[in-house]
């Protein structure tokens, strides 16, 4: 299901001069057992793993240099809370479903067939890896200003000044969970996968949050990232209780908590 990427450029405001970097950030790990008889012109050279990474970083520096020139008087707190909810993962899909990625994704059969081109986490990743080519393509200036105008038409679109005087900005469990524990003195938030089951296409995973040797909770779901913040988000709603409460004697919540 390879739609021209003519159609996609178009969408995406860029023209490759080296359309292999792509073809490269279309393509899921999943096809590499398959590239032998997926190979054609513009056949895969690699797969998108390593371009994630360097769309995330790319993506990471965008947003804060966006949100401190949105409002460069407010707190590092505040401008975390922002950048945040500008990266995360559900703003990433949709914008993947503004232009259509999954019809260009470059998939393995079983991908394929479990449903690859509709996966909210491979096409958050894709957007990333588009970043990524857009970005070594075009060069440190030019590749860098053609991914700040994609960012700005496509995913930060609706970002107002106002957001930063909302009380609560969205932020994901994970780093709200480390923002207390920081906060509090407490250790640093750690994740364990407990169990795995179900067919390779449907797995279903639980993941242990901690923090401090005796507060722990436990989810279960279909990606390790979902579990983990279902269990981050367990967990810091019990440490927010506890903390709020006072203490029955001379130690203090904090100091029990991390004991």
């Amino acid at each position: 299901m390879h739609v021209p990427l003519e159609e996609l450029e178009g969408r995406l405001g860029y023209s490759f001069r080296d359309r292999s970097l792509l073809i490269r950030a279309l393509t899921h790990a999943s096809l590499a057992a398959d590239r032998q008889a997926a190979a054609n012109s513009e056949g895969p050279a690699g797969d998108n793993e390593q371009l994630e990474f360097v769309g995330d970083a790319v993506l990471g520096f965008l947003a804060s240099e966006f949100v401190f020139r949105l409002s460069p008087e407010s707190s590092e707190g505040d401008l975390s809370r922002l950048k945040a909810h500008l990266v995360n993962a559900a703003r990433l899909h949709e914008t993947a479903l503004e232009l259509d990625l999954g019809s260009h994704l470059r998939l393995g059969k079983g991908e394929e067939l479990s449903g690859g081109r509709t996966k909210k986490a491979l096409l958050a990743d894709a957007v990333e890896a588009i970043l990524a080519a857009i970005y070594l393509d075009g060069g440190k200036e030019t590749g860098l200003e053609a991914c700040r105008s994609f960012l700005t038409r496509y995913v930060w679109n609706s970002i107002a000044l106002e957001d930063l005087s909302q009380p609560v900005i969205p932020i994901d469990s994970k780093s709200a969970l480390q923002e207390l524990a920081q906060a509090h003195g407490l250790p640093v938030p750690r994740y364990a996968i407990v169990s795995e089951s179900g067919p390779e296409h449907a797995k279903r995973f639980t993941i242990e949050a901690r923090v401090g040797k005796s507060h722990a909770a436990q989810a279960e779901g279909s990606s390790k990232k979902t579990a983990s913040q279902e269990a981050a988000r367990i967990l810091l709603a019990r440490l927010r209780e506890q903390l709020e409460k006072p203490a029955d004697s001379g130690e203090t919540e904090a100091a029990q908590i991390a004991g």
